[in-house]
């Protein structure tokens, strides 16, 4: 999950380096290093615990800078080694005329370790990574290029990679090579770059090549050249990318989180207008042709975190607006439950990056067994899209912010215009009647950009009583840790039941679970989302006048049963925060600590604009416990490593 970063062109490398890295640091943020070879071909490296902006103020606080126009830079997700400046990449050989960086996990690197001890090589730290500078060592006294030393280094290693490599007998030439984990190549004019993702590139070039696995490039500030594992050249043409650098920025926002908040109807209204057309839904990337998904009997989707929650609301649209059963499963479980699919089993992969790596095994699985696979991603040209039968791009744009929001949002929107392609088109209704009721609520479909407008216009007027309430939680919250602590240990019962509970039903119990993540994601709360009906069943034992529960209480069928849970945990003095439907002045009388009100939808489409207040929940508690909001500890947005 660490971000790498390479440049080779005429510029001073140094600034580049920091800038790309800071744009990659939402894949990690334990420490962060750079290599540059300077005017006379020396490599010099600096790193340093902490994030990107610690590593540039010891630059400029030192002025010990290298100057180069070519060089490697890494933020490190710490896997193997504690986050320090030695376990910090980029990792040197012996003669200290190799920098190599890495993103991903040598998993065989405790042999190879030892047997490159026993020849001689002295490791500087307790990384899985350090073995692939040694490996390619040992291999370029062999072969005299680091291209061939590369391809011999990583043919030892098992696991995942994306290596990028310089040295100081090549010095205006990247060397690099990936399996399982995300590489682009960045074309400029007279500099080339290499990037995890194509976001760090943006400000450069839009002109981007994904390189696939087992494949080498070896770059120079003119040029590029891709070779298989074969050793044949490989000719692939960049794809320009659509997202652009200002997409990227904050453009006012406090954090990155909130202006990608505020993003959501905009995005969503494009993916609705791309897509509709006369007869539903259309898909220009979709691939797979309507014949072979007609043959479709059964749906699976298979995913993680926030891409999983978004594939629970997913089987009730589907169920919902199609014939298919579905049934939907965590990535890191699919594989190893033997899953019942064969050629009638379409397989749904979401994934925002398109690089998870628990769902890009579930892929091999699914196709091995003949299923029909699906990919929902956001990132053009990524694995699991190239993997894939077919795809359907969210086009959310970069998402910067560790914890997803917009990504969330528009695949709902890609799954929503899945289930009308395929209740409309690929299984068309006999009944007329059922044929009508598809169309209203495509219609219908239409307008709920509009109503998460609304609710974001409201939001930006009362935003001041937002910050009010989070601020009584967090005088509620630590009151109540006082008074445990206050208490003699001899008397104290249990500790207080400080944590959020939410509740949600039918669709919206997903949304439940999404909201609680968010909540631990960013503020570091204990939160848990439930299925309301199971709430006597265990988590109302853990109601007294500490824990606040956030009920989603919107029209519905199932409207007065969640009432019911209100009145139950109001009796056992809960917090109780309602997301209920504008206008509806019943559950106002009630006399619950907080409201908020959303405009009102059918059930089918209420996911999309919970979504919002569930999200704003989670950032203005953040925000009043002054946690880092963009960049959570531990936490990284890609997660590429099992």
């Amino acid at each position: 999950m660490c971000g790498i970063f390479g440049y080779v062109g005429q510029k001073d490398a140094v600034p580049i380096l920091l800038k790309g890295l800071s744009r990659l640091e939402y894949r990690g943020y334990d420490s962060a290093g750079i290599a540059v070879l300077d005017n006379s071909a020396h490599l010099i490296v600096r790193k340093k615990k902490g994030k990107v902006k610690e590593l540039a103020a010891s630059l400029n606080q030192h002025r010990n800078a290298p100057h180069g126009t070519i060089g490697l830079g890494h933020t490190r997700w710490a896997t193997h080694g504690a986050p320090n400046d030695s376990n910090a990449h980029p990792h040197l050989d012996c003669s200290e005329k190799i920098a190599v960086i890495h993103n991903g996990i040598i998993e065989n690197y405790v042999e190879l370790k030892e047997a490159l001890k026993a020849e001689g090589h002295q490791f500087r730290s307790n990384t899985d990574s350090e073995v692939l500078a040694h490996l390619v060592e040992k291999f370029y006294k062999k072969t005299g290029t680091v291209k061939e030393a590369l391809k011999l280094a990583v043919a030892k290693a098992r696991g995942s990679y994306a290596v990028g490599v310089i040295h100081e007998d090549e010095p205006g030439r990247i060397t690099a090579t990936r399996v399982d984990s995300p590489l682009v190549v960045g074309v400029g004019k007279h500099e080339n770059f290499i990037a995890s993702d194509v976001s760090a590139i943006l400000e450069h070039t839009r002109e981007a090549v994904a390189i696939e696995n087992g494949e080498i490039v070896v770059l120079d500030g003119d040029s590029y050249q891709l070779s298989g594992a074969n050793g044949r050249v490989v000719k692939r043409a960049p794809r320009h990318v659509q997202w652009n650098v200002e997409e990227a920025e904050k453009q006012g926002y406090a954090h990155f989180m909130l202006k990608e908040i505020f993003e959501q109807p905009g995005i969503i209204e494009g993916l609705i207008q791309k897509r509709l057309c006369k007869t539903g839904m259309r898909f220009e990337e979709l691939k797979i042709k309507k014949s072979r998904l007609a043959q479709v009997k059964n749906v699976h989707i298979v995913a993680c975190g926030t891409s999983y929650h978004a594939g629970l609301v997913g089987k009730y649209i589907l169920e919902t607006l199609t014939p298919l059963t579905v049934s939907v499963d965590n990535s890191s479980e699919f594989r190893y439950r033997d899953p019942k699919v064969d050629r009638s089993s379409l397989v749904i992969l979401i994934s925002q990056s398109g690089e998870t790596a628990d769902t890009l095994a579930a892929l091999r699985e699914a196709k091995k067994r003949g299923a029909v696979v699906l990919a929902i991603v956001n990132v053009l040209g990524s694995t699991i899209e190239r993997e894939a039968d077919g795809v359907i791009y969210t086009y959310a744009g970069p998402e910067i912010a560790v914890a997803s929001t917009k990504a969330y949002t528009a695949q709902l929107a890609a799954l929503y215009s899945l289930a009308f392609h395929l209740g409309l088109e690929v299984f068309p209704p006999k009944n007329p009647k059922r044929k009508a009721e598809l169309f209203d609520l495509l219609a219908e479909f239409k307008k709920i950009p509009g109503a998460m407008s609304e609710f974001l216009a409201e939001y930006r007027i009362d935003r001041a009583n937002w910050d009010a309430n989070c601020a009584e939680y967090n005088r509620r919250y630590h009151k109540s840790l006082e008074r445990y602590f206050k208490t003699a240990p001899a008397k104290r019962k249990r500790a207080p039941n400080a944590f959020f509970m939410y509740l949600g039903r039918n669709i919206n119990y997903p949304s439940a679970l999404e909201g609680a993540l968010k909540l631990k994601e960013i503020a570091y709360i204990s939160a848990e989302g439930y299925a309301a009906g199971e709430m006597k069943h265990g988590p109302i034992a853990l109601i007294d006048e500490n824990p606040w529960v956030v009920c989603i209480a919107v029209d519905s069928p199932t409207y007065e049963k969640m009432i019911s849970n209100i009145e139950e945990i109001k009796a056992r003095s809960g917090l109780i925060t309602a997301i209920v439907t504008k206008g509806n002045e019943a559950v106002k009388k009630l006399g619950l600590y907080l409201y908020i009100e959303v405009p009102k939808t059918s059930e089918l489409f209420s996911p999309l604009v919970i979504a919002l207040p569930l999200q704003l929940i989670a950032y203005h508690v953040a925000k009043e416990f002054k946690e880092e909001i963009d960049q959570p500890r531990n936490l990284a947005k890609s997660v590429t490593v099992e």
